[in-house]
This record gives C-alpha cells, sequence and structure tokens, in this order.
C-alpha cells in the first residue's frame, strides 16, 4: 500500500501458512476441534485454527474455484479465562488495517480481535469475491459470538474494504476477472486502489497486516508447478508488513508447494530489506510472525513494547521450528518413501 498513507507505521505481515494437513471440503464443514474463536485469551491458548482460504485459492485457468479447510494445530493448552497480567498493551487512538478477513476462523480475525481489545481502529480488506457473504454474516450476527472481546464488548469493524492482493492496479487486472460476475459491483479494490481509497477516508493508518495467501497450485510439487501458478504465489503471498509467514520458507515441508515455500522465504527476505528502507525513511517497524496463536504476537508486535523489534521473524509455533516434523507425520502418509531395512 502506498507509503504516503502511513505515518510511523508498524507493519506485521502474518505469514498465512497453508499446511499439508489441508482438506478439500465445503466451507460449511468444521473440521477438528474448537475453532480460534473459542481460544482462551489469557494465555497463547491451545486451539485448532480452522481457516478456508478459498478467498484467496483462484485458479487462472477456470472460474471455479476448490475450498481448502486448513488445520493448524497449537499443542500447549489453559483453562484460564482471566485477561492476561503484566505489561499492558494499549493500542488506543491507532488504526489497524487488516488485508486477508473473509470469515471469522482465520488469523486475520485472531489478530484484529486481539488489536481490538488492546484499543485499536480495525478496517479490513475482504478478498472481492467473498465480500457480500462476509458483510451480510456480520450484519446478521452471524459472527457476534466470535466478536466478543475479554471485556465483553463486541469487536467493532469500522469499514471493510474489497481487495484483490494480487493487482497492483486496474491496468493489471486480465479481461476475464474484470468481467467475472464475482466482481460484479465492486470497485476499487486493487492494493493501490484501496490504499487510495483509506487514505481518502482515514488519511493514514498506523498498523498494517498482511494475512493473505495464493497459492492457487499449492498441492502441487515445485516441479510440477507452472509458471503462472508460481508467480501467483509470489505475487499475493510474500510482499507487505505485519505478515504471517510459514516454517516452509526454512525446511522442506511435504505437500506444501505450488511455490508457496518460495513465496516465504521471499517475504522474510522482504521483511529484513523493508524493515531498513521503511525504518530509515519513515520510522516503519517491519516484522514477521511464522504463525499459530499469532493474535497475541501480534498485537504485542504492533504496540509500543516492540518499539526495539524490525525486521524479526518471530515464531509462535510451539517449537515447530526447532523440532521440525516427526516422522510419524500423517503428511508423510502418502508419500512414496523407502522403507527401513533391518
Amino acid at each position: 500500500m502506498a507509503t504516503t498513507s502511513f505515518s510511523s507505521l508498524q507493519i506485521a505481515m502474518s505469514r498465512s501458512c497453508i499446511p499439508s494437513s489441508q482438506k478439500f471440503a465445503d466451507v460449511s464443514t468444521v473440521v477438528l476441534g474448537s475453532k480460534s474463536k473459542a481460544g482462551s485469551w489469557s494465555k497463547l491458548a491451545s486451539a485448532c485454527h480452522v481457516a478456508s482460504v478459498q478467498p484467496f485459492q483462484r485458479s487462472f485457468t477456470s472460474s471455479s474455484a476448490k475450498s481448502v479447510k486448513i488445520v493448524t494445530k497449537a499443542t500447549s493448552e489453559s483453562n484460564e479465562t482471566s485477561p492476561i497480567s503484566g505489561l499492558p498493551i494499549n493500542l488506543k487512538g491507532k488504526r489497524a488495517f487488516i488485508a486477508g478477513v473473509a470469515d471469522d476462523n482465520g488469523y486475520g480475525w485472531a489478530i484484529a480481535k486481539s488489536l481490538a481489545a488492546a484499543g485499536a481502529e480495525i478496517l479490513l480488506g475482504t478478498w472481492v469475491p467473498a465480500l457480500n457473504i462476509f458483510e451480510s454474516s456480520l450484519r446478521r450476527g452471524k459472527f457476534d459470538e466470535s466478536r466478543v472481546l475479554p471485556d465483553g464488548s463486541l469487536m467493532e469493524i469500522t469499514k471493510v474494504y474489497p481487495l484483490d492482493a494480487v493487482f497492483d492496479n486496474y491496468e493489471d487486472v486480465p479481461e476475464d476477472i474484470k468481467t467475472n460476475k464475482r466482481y460484479a459491483g465492486s470497485s476499487k479494490w486493487t492494493v493501490k486502489e484501496v490504499a487510495e481509497s483509506v487514505k481518502e477516508d482515514f488519511g493514514s493508518i498506523d498498523i498494517l497486516v498482511h494475512s493473505l495467501a495464493n497459492g492457487p497450485e499449492v498441492t502441487k510439487p515445485l516441479l510440477e508447478t507452472s509458471r503462472n501458478g508460481y508467480l501467483a504465489a509470489l505475487s499475493a503471498s510474500s510482499g507487505s508488513s505485519l505478515s504471517l509467514t510459514y516454517i516452509a520458507s526454512e525446511r522442506i515441508i511435504p505437500g506444501y508447494g505450488g511455490g508457496m515455500s518460495s513465496a516465504k522465504a521471499a517475504l522474510e527476505s522482504d521483511t529484513r530489506v523493508l524493515a531498513f528502507e521503511a525504518g530509515r525513511k519513515r520510522k516503519i517497524r517491519v516484522n514477521t510472525i511464522s504463525a499459530e496463536e499469532v493474535g497475541n504476537a501480534a498485537a504485542f508486535l504492533s504496540s509500543p513494547l516492540a518499539s526495539a523489534i524490525t525486521g524479526t521473524v518471530l515464531y509462535v509455533d510451539n517449537g515447530l521450528n526447532a523440532m521440525g516434523v516427526g516422522v510419524d507425520s500423517p503428511i508423510f502418509k502418502d508419500l512414496d518413501l523407502p522403507k527401513e531395512q533391518h
């Protein structure tokens, strides 16, 4: 988004992971355990986040898109319900824009709640074809239960903007997208247009969260990924500010294909470069979260308590980055691996 819209901006990139435990299913299906909206606010509590990434899965050859249910499971547990004690995170008077929220299950929603709980004003960017359903669900109170904050109030969303982060300018949009009925009725949804709209509406923002993942060929091995699929993953998943990344940027994660591992590696590299350049010119901090329980971590990185932290990848993954993937993990079950000989 245009840097002219930001003043002392805290950029939090939450690299949205698309792990290999994904299953193709109808978006109304609940997969495993409790959703993120039921997680404890007292600690980085255990939850099974079921994030539909259908809004960010777009085929370049077909107008029909499959829904992908992403299951990211933490291992720590907490039964406490009281707010966290200790240093307070105060974001009152700050305005946050979270790109990549299309339901109440994903990382973006969890981050928005944590920022709202700390006092920030919330703006959302929602994938264009998902916008009507999302706004309708908000109006009908479908998300009211998951909007509840620790003090009992409901998270307020000041404005929802249509957004397709694949395209910088409207001139970049191919004709088949412009005429697609899922985009009918919406306007000013490219990155530049949204930045200009936010600037016109509010003047500036203080916190930018990139919670997008677009890997149309994520289920394919890298060798089988098309050029378009690879570039699509890099285009939408590898740039921004508080962003969500995934350990596949550094380690081999079977099933995390389609160029997404490359996109996340690029994202982390961009985090360091942006931290240097934006920090020098505009005093903007840029960080990335390797995400599991991300809401509280995002609120911390966006707050004055993290004023000396920039250019950093913060792992919030219950130690996955240190321990790696167990050989008995389900992600290996469909791979043709050589059997150990005894």
